[in-house]
């Protein structure tokens, strides 16, 4: 098999990111426009689609302890670093964070929802006294499809384009079988994405057991352990680790991660339930990058048919490929894997989205306490049968009706949520 095709897709898909990736890529257009516009900035209007304004409206912008949308595009404007992508908010200084909010505070900074039926499309205008640029990034958060200055196209993004619609080309190539043939074959060489984002994720896990992130969802589980309230086994364990991250990632924290098909709470919830289980079980290093490797490209796998962004919470496919890379450290092969696949999406299915914020940590712990149940019941043959609900015979067509809910069945779910937010916070 051809092992380079699968790992330009970890290539395209692992990226590394400091903060929740929709204020970042709002920041990220920001300072792009701004390289544009010497010279003292008069205003900032965001326009955004309903999927990032509820992604971005209350999570942490890294470096601060603060939120909002129109704050994430003043700070990208005054000190983003356009070069730097997903890390473009990584040197912003106290200064510049007192900058962005009296921006905000004067009313120089607004965003808005964007008429469009895309579900990913970020456009910001800066403006000042006598000139404007226009950004516009679409699809993917790194994306920038259109550059506009003083009504002149600058850019339309035409290589960026046609590298990222020939990635979504090459996972027509990914199937549960093929990505563990992958996996097993695959020189450990090639996978050093992968172990990069072993040490990342763990990394922002155990920060977030350290310190008092957000709800402290996985910091609480691990000090309920040591009082002995709940068991100190792999399940505990893997949820703490894989919380943690996300309390952290959600809170602000500048630690940057390795995100996933767009999402660091994705990157942290593929990737920290699998290193715990291999932590528990005494699995080798190897062992440990291949099942991490087979959980990216399971989460890959579906999200290149789940979309971006949904109304059904992503870290249900991200979890998924955890109990995947789960059941692989149990000694499980294709039977196994897929098994844990009917298993996890006959379970968690129809978690909503209601937006980034401090309450994800609780979902990536419910999931990952779903994908290690979901694995051990594999390891053991049990699989949710076909006569069950959604769930075919063929895991792939379980993958397809899944997608094909998160798609076409969840659109009012997502409407009525962001009114219910925007509504809230007027």
């Amino acid at each position: 098999m051809d092992t380079h095709t699968f790992v330009q897709i970890l290539k395209s898909e692992l990226v590394v990111a400091l903060g929740c990736t929709e204020p970042v890529a709002i920041a990220l257009a920001a300072a792009k426009a701004r390289t544009y516009m010497p010279g003292h900035i008069d205003k900032i209007t965001v326009k955004a689609s309903a999927g990032i304004i509820k992604n971005a409206l209350a999570v942490g912008i890294p470096g601060t302890k603060l939120t909002g949308i129109d704050l994430a595009a003043a700070l990208g404007a005054i000190a983003g670093q356009a070069e730097k992508q997903l890390e473009v908010l990584a040197d912003i200084k106290s200064e510049d964070i007192s900058m962005a909010q009296y921006m905000v505070e004067q009313g120089l900074s607004v965003f808005q929802l964007a008429d469009t039926t895309k579900k990913l499309y970020i456009e910001v205008i800066v403006e000042s006294e006598q000139r404007y640029a226009k950004v516009v990034i679409t699809d993917n958060h790194t994306n920038i499809t259109l550059i506009e200055v003083d009504g002149q196209v600058v850019d339309t993004g035409g290589c960026a384009n046609a590298s990222f619609k020939s990635s979504k080309e090459d996972r027509n190539e990914l199937t549960i079988d093929t990505i563990v043939d992958f996996v097993n074959i695959v020189n450990l060489e090639d996978l050093h994405l992968v172990k990069q984002s072993i040490e990342l994720n763990r990394k922002a896990g155990l920060d977030g057991l350290a310190h008092a992130y957000g709800l402290e969802v996985g910091k609480t589980i691990k000090e309920n352990v040591a009082i002995g309230i709940l068991s100190d086994d792999l399940t505990s364990h893997a949820m703490a680790l894989a919380a943690a991250g996300s309390d952290a990632r959600m809170a602000g924290s500048s630690m940057p991660v390795m995100a996933n098909s767009g999402s660091g709470n994705q990157g942290i919830a593929a990737t920290n339930p699998v290193i715990a289980a291999a932590e528990k079980l005494g699995s080798s290093e190897e062992q440990l990058i291949r099942a991490v490797a087979l959980s990216h490209l399971v989460t890959i796998h579906i999200k290149s048919k789940f979309g971006r962004l949904s109304a059904l919470c992503g870290v249900t496919v991200s979890a998924t490929g955890a109990s995947c890379g789960i059941a692989y450290l149990l000694g499980g092969g294709k039977k196994e894997i897929k098994a844990a696949i009917q298993n996890m999406l006959g379970n968690v299915t129809g978690m909503m989205c209601d937006g980034a914020k401090g309450g994800c940590a609780m979902k990536v712990a419910t999931c990952t306490s779903a994908a290690v149940q979901s694995a051990l019941l594999a390891s053991k043959g049990m699989s949710i049968s076909s006569t069950n609900g959604f769930i075919e015979e063929d895991a792939e067509k379980t993958i397809d009706n899944f997608c094909r809910i998160g798609n076409e069945a969840t659109s009012e779910i997502d409407k009525l949520v962001l009114e219910m937010m925007m509504n809230k916070n007027r």
